[in-house]
């Protein structure tokens, strides 16, 4: 791994990047016209239903006075478009608001394809209550896409973009800081920026697992990733068909991890909630998060 101070994007070669981006436009066209291919897939149940997971963890600061449990709602991937039903989408934020949370992650992949597609997701967002606040970093496809229309969109919905940053909690939270990093591949994700000189516990959000290459041997209490759908397809069972490129994509697929044995680190990886390139889900079905941390 690398020390993260100036970690470099990993950047596909340019051909395959604009042929990539040929493809996806050609299957937008296709699949945009009143949204007939997922609807279609949603309605036999081929995109799935929101799954909510809870999870708690135990981070020991003993040095600080006992506070209430804090209540993170986590999501990933929605995939705003013509792949991903907008009952889908409906559906994973009505789970994060009843969730309660106090704070709420967002790890990227708002849209497919095209950045106004964040205007199906953002009112969403901005409906949910999180009133210590709400934090998001950018994924490969919003990056792809026009990424300021979405930043400004989601900075309307409340939703706070940390890249490369860290922001701590307000009282009785004061222990937390949350710690964002830019996507490992479009984005230049800088560890040194988000975490050097961070006291107490610290919470990391990024999009892929790919960014713990930037991490390195940096401490963290909690990370929270997404990126990697499950697969999307998987076989029964879970066992995914196709993992997006990059080791630790693959290492760390989809669930809860412990990275390292001295100073135990932990890694949430989620399925996410919409569909990418193609409207289908097999097997891994899409998901959202409520983790307490005491």
């Amino acid at each position: 791994m690398t020390d993260g101070s100036a970690a470099a994007p990993t950047v596909p070669d340019r051909r395959i990047e604009q042929n990539r981006r040929k493809l996806e436009l050609l299957l937008d066209s296709v699949f945009r016209p009143g949204d007939w291919a997922a609807t279609l897939a949603h309605g036999v149940g081929l995109q799935g239903r929101i799954r909510p997971s809870v999870s708690s963890f135990h981070i020991r600061q003993p040095t600080l006075a006992k506070r209430p449990p804090l209540r993170i709602g986590f999501a990933s991937d929605f995939h705003a478009g013509a792949t991903t039903h907008p009952e889908l989408l409906a559906d994973a934020c009505n789970a994060l608001a009843a969730f309660e949370p106090d704070i709420l992650l967002l790890g990227g992949d708002f849209v497919s394809v095209r950045a106004s597609y964040i205007d199906r997701l953002a009112p969403l967002l901005a409906a949910i209550d999180a009133p210590f606040g709400k934090f998001g970093v950018l994924g490969n496809h919003d990056l792809r896409a026009d990424h300021g229309l979405v930043v400004t969109a989601l900075e309307g919905a409340g939703v706070r973009m940390i890249t490369n940053e860290h922001v701590t909690l307000a009282a009785p939270f004061s222990d937390v800081t949350i710690c964002g990093l830019d996507d490992p591949t479009r984005g230049t994700p800088r560890a040194d920026r988000a975490l050097d000189g961070v006291e107490g516990t610290r919470i990391v959000l990024m999009h892929s697992p790919e960014g713990l290459k930037a991490i390195g041997d940096r401490h963290f209490d909690l990370a929270f990733a997404g990126h990697t759908h499950g697969g999307q397809v998987a076989m029964p069972g879970g066992k995914p068909v196709l993992v997006p490129g990059g080791h630790l994509n693959r290492v760390y697929c989809s669930g809860c991890f412990q990275i390292g044995c001295d100073t135990p680190r932990m890694l949430l990886v989620s399925r996410g909630v919409g569909c990418s390139t193609i409207p289908v889900r097999m097997f891994a079905a899409p998901e959202v998060h409520l983790c307490l941390i005491s």
